[in-house]
């Protein structure tokens, strides 16, 4: 406080800076982590020699072991190689069959098939006798090699029955009982099949056959046919190729005592290209046929469709289906007979030109037990094979007395709806239905002759336990239509009329019991609804019939 307080002398000027003023940072040294030593002596570190001794842990613990689900296995089956068979019926009804199989190599069998069927009466309200036989024999090897296999049959069959469906009242049982109306016929073959694995050429048929019966009537016919396979772009390519050689005689024709010659080549290419994704397939080809008829020396070109293809709509449950098709069908002797056995031996042979057929469906299952098919088609044929009711004529031939049956040709057009159902429970019970609806259109002829408007199957197969099984099957056909001889006062018969023959029902049952593994008797019931249909004119069929058998598998 005493001090003398001294004035201030800063005085507030402007400075001026002239050069900015610029810091700067000197460079750092880093120390290094491993520096260089520069002493005279290093000590090196010593080498350690130690022993790990192990010494278990004590435990009381144990781990429970995984114990695999039981599972019930069926007993492995025993099969054998051979078997004979025998059978005995009402109208004296005699069943045989034995097959022999033996193996001669590592990939080598041979066996021997041999089967009578034969019925010695039956049919009432008839004027002559309705047995019939049937028996055969067949010889086969088969070599099952790696890339390949290949099968060779041969056999011989020999087969009689009788022209007894004489029109009543048109015939008396005096009338019938001085005609011979029995007919018999032989048939010899060797055919050969074999296949490729891993090769262009996929597989080779071949077929001769020698049909002969007991009025001199023959017929030869030579079959061969092989199918190649290749790629083209990914894409696979079949090659088919076949020849087909027909040639017969009859002794006479139905009306004179003149021959009849027939005979012809057809010489087939059939080349298709395939095309697939996941859900479609799709085969698109044709057929492209030289034909010549040698006995009349004529030559003709046919080339037909032959266009499939598979969609899957629901995988697994519905797929659609659709196809336009075509072929120059092979009408023989042998063919008719097989179908017919009533026809006369004078028949006119020619093959049929189905021009096209195209067809469409659905297919799939329901469920995992039943499957399904519905489909349609519609198709026209010229030169179609239908069976007629011969007239009666003065020949006195075995079969000129309107009992037997004759061919004639037309252009056909036909309608089809059919389906299918197929039931499989539990792989004891399996049913299966199916039924397809005809409707036809002729050129010349009035009708579609012996062609029914409907037929119907169905099947049942029943596993009741390890020992029993029964099953049936029914078959219904619908009505057919042939010519009925009104008159027999003049020859050639020239009265008559078409008739209705009546749609029929066939149901069979069976019952089989199961001994042990190599015996077995079965018991069958045949025509159960004893209905003596007409399946051709005149000519009823067995009614009720029982046959009982036994069955032995054996091996040598």
């Amino acid at each position: 406080m005493a001090q003398e307080r001294q004035q201030d002398t800063l005085k507030t000027d402007v400075i001026d800076v002239v050069k900015p003023y610029t810091p700067s940072i000197s460079d750092a040294f880093k120390i290094k982590e491993q520096p260089n030593l520069n002493d005279d002596t290093v000590n090196e570190k010593k080498a350690i020699d130690y022993t790990i001794f192990s010494f278990p842990v004590a435990s009381t613990f144990t781990p429970a072991k995984g114990k695999a689900a039981v599972i019930d296995k069926a007993k492995k089956e025993l099969l054998y190689d051979n078997y004979a068979n025998i059978g005995l019926g009402t109208n004296t009804t005699i069943l045989g069959e034995v097959y022999l199989n033996h193996k001669i190599g590592r990939n080598q069998n041979i066996g021997t098939y041999l089967s009578h069927l034969s019925s010695q009466v039956g049919v009432d309200d008839v004027l002559r006798d309705t047995d019939f036989s049937d028996s055969k024999i067949d010889l086969n090897y088969k070599d099952r090699a790696k890339n390949y296999t290949f099968q060779l049959n041969t056999g011989f069959e020999f087969k009689s029955n009788n022209w007894y469906g004489l029109q009543q009242p048109l015939f008396t049982q005096e009338n019938a009982d001085s005609l011979d109306v029995s007919q018999s016929y032989n048939n010899a073959y060797l055919k050969g099949t074999v296949s490729f694995e891993n090769s262009v050429l996929k597989s080779g048929d071949i077929l001769f056959r020698r049909f002969a019966d007991k009025l001199d009537s023959a017929e030869n016919r030579f079959f061969a046919e092989t199918e190649a396979e290749f790629e083209i772009l990914e894409s696979p390519i079949t090659l088919g190729l076949y020849v087909d050689y027909l040639s017969g005689q009859f002794e006479r024709n139905y009306f004179t005592d003149e021959a009849v010659n027939y005979g012809n080549i057809q010489v087939g290419l059939m080349p298709t290209y395939t095309f697939f994704t996941d859900d479609l397939l799709v085969n698109i080809g044709l057929k492209t046929v030289y034909a010549n008829d040698t006995e009349f020396g004529k030559s003709k070109f046919f080339i037909y469709p032959n266009v499939k293809a598979t969609y899957n709509l629901v995988e697994q449950y519905v797929s659609a289906f659709a196809g336009l098709t075509g072929e120059l069908q092979q009408n023989s002797y042998y063919g008719f007979v097989e179908e017919n056995q009533f026809v006369s031996p004078d028949l006119f042979i020619t093959p049929s030109d189905q021009q096209y057929k195209a067809y469409g469906g659905l297919r799939g299952k329901v469920t995992n037990s039943t499957s399904y098919q519905i489909d349609a088609s519609y198709s026209n044929t010229e030169t179609m094979a239908l069976f007629k009711n011969n007239t009666i004529t003065a020949s006195n031939r075995p079969y000129s007395y309107g009992n037997s049956f004759g061919v004639v040709y037309d252009n056909v057009s036909t309608l089809t709806f059919g389906g299918r159902l197929d039931f499989d429970f539990n792989q004891k019970i399996n049913l299966g239905v199916k039924g397809t609806y005809y409707s036809y259109k002729t050129t010349f002829e009035e009708e579609a002759w012996n062609l029914p408007n409907i037929d119907i199957a169905a099947f049942l197969d029943y596993k009741i336990n390890d020992k029993f099984t029964a099953g049936a099957s029914l078959f219904f056909v619908g009505e057919r239509k042939d010519e009925l001889t009104l008159d027999s006062t003049r020859f050639p018969i020239t009265d008559s009329e078409v008739i209705n023959l009546d749609a029929y029902i066939d149901l069979n049952a069976y019952v089989d019991y199961q001994i042990n593994n190599q015996f077995s008797a079965y018991f069958k019931a045949l025509n159960v609804v004893a209905n003596q249909y007409e399946k051709w004119q005149n000519t009823p069929v067995q009614g009720f019939q029982v046959l009982v058998g036994a069955t032995y598998k054996f091996n040598f």
